[in-house]
């Protein structure tokens, strides 16, 4: 693949010059002594690559910039899970600027808070909508993509995620929505699969919170645990608290509850975690990718070693991956978790956009579906709904602080 080569196709000379005002007509060969003429004195003002991209991309910036949205949680319960999704694309957009930008255009980031909010998202998503923002890498929580997506699919707009998993998402099949991390659903599956090879016998308990992802999560589980032909020993829906997690610890004691699903998010599956720990009930806890950040080992502290998860591949550890993580330790960053899905995430936009030539988001997601790219995450494409092709879950384990694949 070629990075960040531009070229002037014949359709060029049909395009305006900017701040051109009104001509004559004139014969056919007088137009195109004019337009050739004009051509020269718009190359002695504006950068090569700005020229080029004003002729791809009628409208574009001749300033030889793109914006980039970027929404991710900066308040809430998922800021860590925020901040490393946006320290990858700030990583990702530094690396692409000082090769080429994207097709020859210097990317600058709008960086917006969504809380992972459904209606601060959709709120987000009209604010770029109105910036002529086309590009957007974001949302984080499923709940706000879902909504947000649809303010973007309605105007055009191509939106990819780093870390919203929910099958949704994408199954409604908008031309213009993507994501490089995993789907719930296939989570779910996975989560199945372990309980049951490696807990049959003993007594299971699937926990939920308020929050749509852990119920969601929690009754996908749940399905693909009883179609293999097991039942859970014990169901809950609770209210996250201190009071209500201690309650709640007591209560999978008393059943004699040797093994507890939760897909909570790292805070409050770590409190849970330690509360019980500290009132003697320690079982084989499951949790999920909400957990995959340092918050959850801090939280939980010592009763955190042993917690199974579900993540992503950590392409932290990929060859692919290798020169971007060595650069994200020589800065003192700790890669794992969603950074790198978050670099990948803006590297996709960076490849299509240089492969095909344009910022045009509906030329860009065309070439997104049609074309394997070599990212962070390996050689990888999207599929017709807009799903990565790169492998799916992996089966971890925390032990002093962090987490590493479980192995058999």
């Amino acid at each position: 693949m070629k990075i960040g080569c531009v070229a002037l196709g014949p359709g060029y000379l049909r395009g305006a010059i900017p701040g051109a005002g009104p001509t004559p007509a004139r014969s056919g060969a007088g137009r195109l002594r004019a337009r050739l003429l004009a051509l020269s004195l718009a190359a002695l003002v504006l950068p090569s690559a700005a020229l080029a991209q004003v002729a791809r991309d009628p409208g574009g910036d001749a300033a030889g910039t793109v914006t980039i949205g970027v929404a991710v949680p900066r308040s809430g319960a998922y800021v860590a899970v925020g901040e490393q999704v946006l320290r990858g694309i700030e990583a990702a957009a530094r690396d692409a600027n000082q090769r080429s930008g994207l097709d020859g255009r210097r990317i600058v980031l709008d960086v917006q808070d969504d809380a992972c909010d459904s209606n601060t998202a959709v709120a987000v998503a009209n604010h770029f909508v109105r910036q002529e923002v086309r590009l957007v890498v974001g949302h984080v929580c499923s709940n706000a993509s879902i909504a947000a997506s649809e303010v973007y699919a309605q105007n055009g707009t191509l939106m990819i995620t780093a870390a919203s998993v929910s099958a949704r998402l994408t199954d409604r099949g908008f031309p213009t929505i993507f994501r490089v991390c995993g789907r719930d659903d296939d989570q779910a599956r996975l989560s199945a699969a372990v309980l049951a090879e490696r807990f049959r016998d003993r007594k299971i308990a699937l926990i939920q919170d308020t929050t749509p992802a852990s119920r969601n999560l929690a009754a996908a589980t749940k399905d693909n645990l009883n179609r293999i032909g097991i039942n859970e020993a014990l169901s809950v829906a609770f209210s996250p608290s201190d009071a209500d997690d201690a309650a709640l610890a007591d209560r999978l004691k008393g059943a004699g509850i040797e093994v507890v699903y939760y897909g909570g998010d790292a805070v409050e599956m770590g409190r849970l975690v330690k509360i019980a720990a500290e009132r003697g009930f320690k079982p084989q806890w499951f949790g999920t990718s909400a957990i995959a950040t340092p918050d959850f080992a801090k939280t939980a502290g010592s009763a955190s070693n042993g917690v199974l998860m579900t993540f992503y591949l950590d392409p932290s550890r990929q060859p692919a991956a290798a020169e971007v993580v060595k650069a994200f330790r020589a800065e003192g960053v700790d890669p794992t978790g969603s950074t790198v899905y978050g670099y990948a995430a803006l590297q996709a936009l960076v490849a299509a956009g240089n492969f095909a030539h344009t910022t045009d988001p509906k030329r860009l997601s065309a070439t997104l579906h049609a074309e394997r790219f070599d990212l962070v995450l390996g050689t990888v494409g999207f599929d017709s709904k807009g799903d990565v092709t790169a492998q799916g879950y992996v089966l971890y384990v925390w032990k002093d602080g962090a987490f590493t694949p479980a192995g058999k």
